[in-house]
């Protein structure tokens, strides 16, 4: 496949067997550009449209020529949601739900891509920043290729379900006296003095693979294309990945149009948004980001400018919700849907409802909100808002008393 990497501030272009992470010439970040015609003659359009969905469905948009590192990740459930939909007030929204992938985070979609090409470009150990689901995911790939990982992660700051997750699959867990952006810089500076591959969303064939969800929500909708996709932002790969991945499709042609990108932060954790509402370009870093939604407790996004270009040009916009409005909706798809997800995750519900009830959401629109994480990535905080159980004697007066009172 022919495809290059180009900066998308200075437009400086630089060869696939190259390992860089930003611009060599600006330190902008990096998009990979493909030969989109190449793609649409070789294409198999017949698998396309009758195979089931899975990342590697889609291999002739993803920049690996070898066998890939699969745990069979993708093809993650497209829920429709009636009940959520009634109480916030709108039409038609479906619930990518994330969290259904195999170490249970939409994270696996960028590394098995990520470490694909790790192994393709001969490198020997792998790393990461992480605020826990990317740590899990790297530990799991690394384990599943053979290669060593080093993670890094802000002490006291990640749940302990995505620790253990990494711990478990002999990951190199190294906890840091800082936040995540601490610990970003920290690695991204020991990957480029040591024979390290860093696998955080800087690197952009991470975001590749995460594009794959934009091609799954077409595919589960019968090839049609949703009025809005709302998604939580943490280090805003994500949001940037999909949005690529609806453009991708329109350009060759499977759809005619793509849907409005909506990110949603937390109120302790937004730059983004602050950034949007202030119609800038970029953003200014928070210092000292804080929200129960620990996934996405990042201050200096480090695809901020990808993110505001994709929610600008789309037609979307950024929104922040509170600790508590994010609980409110992580509660309500459980308790309406059965769907189960971690903090960060239900922000985009939770944001959503503030929209429509704000007015800036038509009732009318077909949504798809993305919901990032599974439930037990978090369970301390489960814990800590729901009702605590109930203990009684082990008698049937007792049990009936506790039933029905």
């Amino acid at each position: 496949m022919d495809y290059h990497l180009k900066c998308i501030e200075c437009g400086a272009e630089f060869g696939k067997t190259e390992i860089i992470y930003t611009c060599r010439e600006c330190d902008g970040l990096l998009d990979v550009i493909y030969d989109y015609n190449e793609i649409k003659k070789n294409m198999d359009m017949e698998k396309l449209k009758t195979a089931p969905p899975s990342v590697w469905k889609y291999k002739d948009l993803l920049p690996i020529a070898i066998e890939p590192v699969s745990i069979r990740e993708g093809g993650t459930p497209l829920y429709k949601c009636d009940r959520l939909a009634a109480k916030i007030g709108i039409k038609e929204l479906y619930v990518k739900h994330e969290g259904m992938n195999p170490t249970g985070s939409f994270k696996d979609r960028g590394m098995t891509v990520g470490v694909s090409k790790a192994i393709e470009l001969g490198m020997k150990t792998v790393a990461c920043a992480s605020t826990g689901n990317t740590s899990a995911a790297l530990a799991i790939y690394g384990a599943k290729a053979g290669i060593p990982s080093v993670v890094l992660l802000p002490a006291g700051k990640v749940a302990l379900g995505k620790i253990g997750q990494a711990l478990m699959h002999g990951a190199k867990v190294i906890m840091i006296k800082g936040n995540f952006d601490d610990a970003l810089a920290l690695v991204r500076e020991l990957c480029e003095q040591e024979p390290i591959y860093l696998l955080n969303s800087v690197n952009p064939y991470r975001l590749e693979g995460q594009k794959t969800i934009a091609f799954e929500i077409v595919d589960q909708l019968g090839f049609k294309v949703p009025d809005r996709v709302v998604l939580p932002v943490g280090n805003a790969g994500n949001i940037t990945a999909i949005n690529k991945g609806f453009k991708e499709f329109v350009t060759l042609g499977i759809t005619d149009k793509r849907p409005k990108m909506t990110g949603i932060q937390t109120e302790g954790a937004c730059p983004i948004v602050k950034a949007y509402k202030a119609d800038a370009d970029d953003i200014t870093p928070e210092k000292n980001p804080e929200t129960i939604a620990t996934a996405i407790r990042i201050g200096d996004p480090v695809n901020a400018r990808k993110a505001l270009i994709a929610i600008k040009e789309s037609g979307g916009m950024a929104e922040s919700v509170t600790d508590d409005e994010l609980v409110q909706a992580q509660k309500d798809l459980a308790q309406l849907e059965g769907i189960g997800v971690e903090p960060a995750s239900a922000t985009s519900v939770a944001g959503l409802r503030k929209l429509v009830e704000a007015g800036l959401i038509s009732k009318d629109e077909t949504v798809v909100c993305v919901t990032t994480g599974h439930l037990l990535k978090d369970p301390e905080e489960v814990i800590s808002v729901c009702v605590e159980p109930v203990t009684v004697e082990a008698n049937l007066e007792a049990l009936r008393k506790a039933v029905f009172e």
